[in-house]
């Protein structure tokens, strides 16, 4: 693929993005992708033949990373530095791609009808691995008894928020914007919570 390929489609997910999050599905045609994108209606049919296949582009721009960022979980044996990493890296998904998450927030709450099987598929596995690894580290005497399925909702909702109520966010902290200090503060806090409320240590502290 070129660059100016690769920037062109670039440019037309992102706005995408944006539009999608903001107007929804539905309400969001092709020609105004175009117009807020600053080009030619046939181009983004060029890169991308119908809507639903921009749409799934977007989407894959967040899923794909969401799928990745439970390797520590799924790698590391301890359970202070795979959560620590999975917490940050998850905060880190809604911090660059806001308007994606967002996009598929949405589509979650629909019902999902949009995600192709493959997809789906891998978030049951994923989700399946991390309850197992909280299970086991329960088991291990390296958690508390909680509830797996529980602690994995928390950690979804309490990182995703960032992405999704963004403006009410940075309204409470009246800012225009969250900066990498501000995730970098959302991060440490999450993962204190965490790991002390569910009495979460390492392998040397048992």
């Amino acid at each position: 693929m070129t660059r100016i390929r690769q920037k062109n489609q670039a440019l037309i997910i992102q706005v995408a993005s944006e539009q999608f999050a903001t107007h929804g599905y539905s309400a969001t045609k092709m020609v105004d992708i175009a117009r807020a994108a600053d080009i030619p209606k046939a181009n983004v049919f060029y890169y991308f033949s119908s809507k639903d296949k921009l749409y799934f582009a977007v989407l894959e721009t967040v899923t794909k990373p969401l799928l990745a960022a439970s390797r520590p979980i799924e790698e590391l044996d301890d359970p202070v530095e795979a959560l620590t990493r999975y917490i940050q890296t998850k905060l880190m998904i809604s911090r660059d791609h806001p308007h994606a998450s967002r996009v598929f927030a949405s589509e979650v709450m629909s019902g999902g009808q949009a995600l192709p099987d493959d997809i789906r598929e891998e978030l049951f596995l994923q989700s399946q691995m991390i309850i197992g690894k909280f299970t086991s580290w329960s088991e291990q005497g390296l958690m508390d008894k909680v509830s797996a399925h529980h602690l994995m909702f928390m950690i979804w909702s309490a990182t995703q928020t960032y992405a999704d109520f963004s403006w009410q966010i940075c309204n409470v902290m009246n800012k225009n914007a969250l900066t990498h200090d501000d995730y970098d503060d959302a991060a440490q806090f999450l993962t204190q919570l965490v790991i002390k409320g569910c009495g979460v240590k390492s392998h040397t502290q048992v």
